[in-house]
C-alpha cells in the first residue's frame, strides 16, 4: 500500500469515528451539565470542599472560583516538585529546580505541559500520578466548565425589560459542580476505558523503576517502566499533551504502533469537536453547532492536508536524496501519520508529538505553527476551542452588522458595546504575549546563548515556543535549550497569563450576554446557522486572528521555506 493512500485511508477511519460519536458523546456531554441531579460521589466531594452545589453564581464570583481553585493548584503542584526527594516513590529522584518547578507548575495546571525536563529521568511516580495526571483531568475540567458558563450565557432567556441590562441576575451556573461532573461523568470513565485499549495495543502500565537490560553491542541500558497508559489517555482526551516520557507519543511505551497513534488522535479531537453538538443542544438549535463545527472542520482539515502535502513534498537537497523528509519522525507512523498528529496536537491545545516538529519541513513547522497562532481553535483545546470559537463568532456577527448597517445578533442577543470590548481583548491576549516574548528573548543574551540554530530557523525556534506557551499547547522546536532561568520563568509567564487573562474575558462577556433581553429575529437578522455564517466565521479567523502574525511567519518559516 502506498503512504499516500494509507494515510487517506487514516484520516478516513478519524473522520468515520469522530462522526459515530459525534452526537452521542455531545447530548450525553449536554445531559452531564443540565442534569439537576448529584451523583453521590460527587455529593460526597461537595461536602469535603464545603460548597453549595445548587448555588447559582454570577460571572464575577464564578471567575473567583476559576482563579482560587487554579492557585492552589499552583501552589501544591509547587510543592510535590519541591519536597520530591523526601517523598515516596520519587525513584532517587533530586527535587526539581525552584525555576523549572515554578514552569511545570503553571504549565500543567494552565493545560499547556510544557516540559522543560526528561520526565522519565525527573519526575518520581508520586508526582507523576498525583501531581501531574491529575492535573491533566482537572485543568481540562476547568477549560470545558468555562465553555458551558459561555454556552449558558448565551441560552439564557433573560425576562428583564430592554434597556434594563445593568439589573441583577445573569447567572452562569456553578463552577463547583461543572467541575467535578467535568471529571466525574466525562474524562474519568472515557481516560479509563481508553487506558485499558492502550495497554492492549502495548502501551507500558505499571509502578517498575528502571530495568537494566544488554543491548546487542554488550552495552548496559536502563529502561523505565511507569504509569504510561493512564497518564497518555487523560493527557491526549484533555489535550494536555505532557508526555511519560521526554520522546512524548514518539516513545513506544506511550504509543507502539498504527493502531494506538489513530486512538491518541481520536481522543485528542472527541471532545473538542464534540462540544459543538453540546453547544447546539444547550441552545435549543443544534444546527448553530453545525455551523460552528463546519468552521472547525475546514480549518482541521485545511491544516491536516496542508502539513501532509509539505511533508510529503519533502523539499532540500538531503529529504530529496533520501527519498523522504523522515528526520524526526518514527518508521512506524512515517510521514502521513505523523503530518496528521502533528496537525491535531497544533490545531487544538494537546502539544503531545508522535514526532519532533522542528525536523519538519519548514512550510510543514510552519503550519503547525500557524494553527496555534489562529488561537487552537479548530477544534481547540477541551473547552477553550468552544469558547475561542464562540468569541471569533461574536467578532464575525460584529464585522457582518458594520457592512450592512444593523446592530449585531447572535442567538437572539444584541451584540453591544460591551461584549465586543471583551472579545476585542480576549483576542489581543496572545498575540501581545507572543510578540513581546518572542522580542524580549531575541533582544537579551539569555535568549541568544538558549539557540542551537541562527538565522530564520533560530527565530523560528523561539517564536514557536512563546506561541506555544502563550497559546497553552506545549510543544517544542527542540532545537531551543529552554531549560535556563530566563526561559522556565518568562514562559511559564505566559502560560498563567494566556489561559486565565482570556477566562477573565470569555466569563466577562458570559455575563453580559446572560444579563441581556432577547430580541425577536426579523427578516434582516443573520442567520448564524447557515453555512454562509460558517464562511464568514472562518473569513474572521484567518483575518482578525491570522493577518496579526504575518510578520513574524515572514521573518522564520516562510523566509526559511524559500531561501
Amino acid at each position: 500500500m502506498s503512504p499516500i493512500l494509507a494515510t487517506a485511508l487514516q484520516l478516513l477511519a478519524l473522520v468515520g469515528a469522530l462522526a459515530l460519536v459525534y452526537r452521542p458523546f455531545g447530548d450525553y456531554m449536554a445531559a452531564v451539565y443540565t442534569s439537576p441531579k448529584h451523583l453521590r460521589v460527587e455529593r460526597c466531594l461537595y461536602r469535603c470542599v464545603g460548597v453549595d452545589p445548587d448555588a447559582r453564581l454570577r460571572w464575577p464570583a464564578y471567575l473567583r472560583a476559576v482563579l482560587a481553585f487554579s492557585a492552589a493548584g499552583v501552589l501544591l503542584l509547587y510543592a510535590l516538585q519541591r519536597l520530591q526527594d523526601t517523598l515516596p516513590l520519587s525513584l532517587g529522584f533530586e527535587a526539581i529546580d525552584p525555576d523549572q518547578a515554578f514552569n511545570t507548575a503553571a504549565s500543567f495546571v494552565a493545560n499547556t505541559n510544557w516540559q522543560s525536563y526528561a520526565g522519565e529521568s525527573a519526575m518520581g511516580h508520586l508526582v507523576q500520578l498525583t501531581g501531574l495526571a491529575v492535573q491533566n483531568f482537572v485543568s481540562a475540567a476547568v477549560g470545558m466548565a468555562v465553555a458551558i458558563a459561555l454556552v449558558r450565557g448565551l441560552a439564557h432567556r433573560s425576562t428583564r425589560r430592554a434597556g434594563d441590562e445593568n439589573a441583577g441576575g445573569g447567572e452562569l451556573g456553578n463552577f463547583w459542580t461543572d467541575l467535578v461532573r467535568g471529571v466525574v461523568r466525562i474524562l474519568l470513565p472515557v481516560a479509563f476505558v481508553s487506558a485499558l485499549v492502550l495497554v492492549a495495543t502495548g502501551a507500558v502500565q505499571n509502578l517498575a523503576g528502571m530495568h537494566e537490560v544488554h543491548t546487542l553491542s554488550g552495552a548496559t541500558q536502563h529502561i523505565p517502566g511507569g504509569p504510561v497508559a493512564s497518564q497518555e489517555a487523560i493527557k491526549e482526551l484533555g489535550t494536555n499533551g505532557g508526555g511519560f516520557f521526554n520522546a512524548n507519543s514518539a516513545h513506544p511505551f506511550e504509543n507502539p504502533g498504527g493502531l494506538s497513534n489513530l486512538l491518541e488522535v481520536f481522543l485528542i479531537l472527541v471532545i473538542p469537536f464534540s462540544l459543538t453538538r453540546t453547544f447546539g443542544t444547550m441552545v435549543g438549535n443544534v444546527r448553530q453547532g453545525y455551523a460552528i463545527l463546519g468552521a472547525m472542520g475546514v480549518i482541521w482539515l485545511g491544516a491536516v492536508l496542508a502539513v501532509t502535502a509539505s511533508e510529503f513534498a519533502h523539499p532540500g537537497t538531503a529529504a530529496q536524496l533520501a527519498g523522504g523528509a523522515m528526520e524526526g519522525k518514527e518508521q512506524r507512523f512515517g510521514e502521513g501519520a505523523s503530518a496528521l498528529f502533528a496537525a491535531s496536537t497544533t490545531m487544538t491545545s494537546t502539544g503531545a508529538v508522535n514526532a519532533f516538529h522542528d525536523s519538519f519541513t519548514a512550510f510543514g513547522g510552519g503550519v503547525a505553527l500557524l494553527g496555534m497562532m489562529l488561537g487552537e481553535i479548530a477544534p481547540g483545546g477541551v473547552g477553550s476551542g468552544l469558547y475561542g470559537m464562540l468569541v471569533m463568532a461574536v467578532v464575525a456577527v460584529f464585522l457582518a452588522g458594520l457592512m450592512v448597517g444593523r446592530t449585531p445578533e447572535y442567538l437572539g442577543k444584541k451584540i453591544g458595546t460591551r461584549e465586543i470590548t471583551c472579545a476585542a481583548c480576549y483576542i489581543l491576549i496572545t498575540p501581545a504575549l507572543v510578540l513581546s516574548g518572542t522580542a524580549l528573548a531575541m533582544a537579551l543574551p539569555d535568549g541568544e546563548e538558549a539557540m542551537t540554530n541562527i538565522g530564520a530557523h533560530g527565530f523560528t525556534e523561539v517564536l514557536y515556543a512563546y506561541t506555544s506557551a502563550s497559546n497553552n499547547n506545549g510543544s517544542a522546536f527542540a532545537g531551543l535549550g529552554a531549560d535556563t532561568p530566563f526561559f522556565n520563568t518568562t514562559l511559564g509567564l505566559c502560560m498563567l497569563l494566556g489561559r486565565f487573562l482570556p477566562m477573565v474575558f470569555v466569563l466577562a462577556l458570559a455575563g453580559s450576554l446572560a444579563r441581556r433581553a432577547p430580541v425577536p429575529a426579523t427578516a434582516g437578522t443573520l442567520r448564524t446557522e447557515k453555512p454562509l455564517f460558517s464562511g464568514m466565521l472562518v473569513g474572521s479567523v484567518l483575518i482578525v486572528t491570522g493577518l496579526t502574525f504575518f510578520p513574524a511567519l515572514a521573518l522564520g518559516p516562510l523566509a526559511e521555506g524559500l531561501s
